[in-house]
């Protein structure tokens, strides 16, 4: 038996609709960010979950618990949950990013695979981060497990599943490519992945 897994990104934040990515660094929910996280709820009302776990980062875990406040259920936290580390290009506008890093640019258009950002991570090196994840989730057994998390590192999650259930055998570079909205739950479930949006 596998456990079925409900994955979610966290709502909307500051910088979310700043444009600027935050990495592991964090801003808060925006109004938007909380009704996303309340339609969550919503969606996912009926879910009998028996686990759930989260990103440490506070948006993750404040979607997390919006999305469980009527339950008697507890949160685990899960390091590896983590969204990729954007090291220096955390907190900067767009134009910003461009005007300090502009061999990252076309670096990342090359191979965005295998390109860290300076001082963070890349895919590639963020890789053994999501597969552990997916593989504590499927140790600690089965039933209905709630999991929120952020868009990069959702994407990583999403391949590794898919590769684990022998779903769809994403490559890298159809798994970069994945969207991973805020308003969307993907469901594993008997060997497929379906969305509720």
């Amino acid at each position: 038996m596998f456990p079925v897994i409900s994955l979610i990104r966290h709502g909307q934040t500051v910088w979310d609709a700043e444009k600027r990515p935050q990495g592991q660094l964090d801003s808060p929910l925006t109004d938007l960010g909380w009704q996303q996280a309340a339609a969550h709820a919503g969606r996912l009302s009926a879910v009998p979950f028996v686990r759930a776990y989260t990103s440490p980062l506070g948006r993750a875990r404040s979607t997390a618990e919006r999305v469980l406040e009527r339950r008697s259920l507890p949160l685990t936290v899960l390091d590896d949950l983590a969204e990729l580390h954007w090291g220096n290009l955390a907190g900067l506008f767009p134009t910003e990013r461009e005007l300090q890093f502009p061999a990252l640019v076309l670096a990342r258009q090359a191979d965005k695979w295998n390109t860290p950002v300076p001082g963070g991570e890349s895919y590639a090196s963020a890789r053994p981060r999501a597969v552990r994840a997916v593989q504590q989730m499927y140790a600690d057994g089965p039933g209905e497990v709630l999991v929120v998390g952020h868009e990069m590192i959702g994407r990583l999650l999403r391949m590794e599943l898919c590769g684990l259930m022998e779903l769809c055998g994403l490559s890298e570079e159809e798994a970069l490519w994945l969207n991973h909205p805020q308003d969307t739950v993907f469901r594993f479930e008997n060997g497929q992945e379906a969305t509720l949006s």
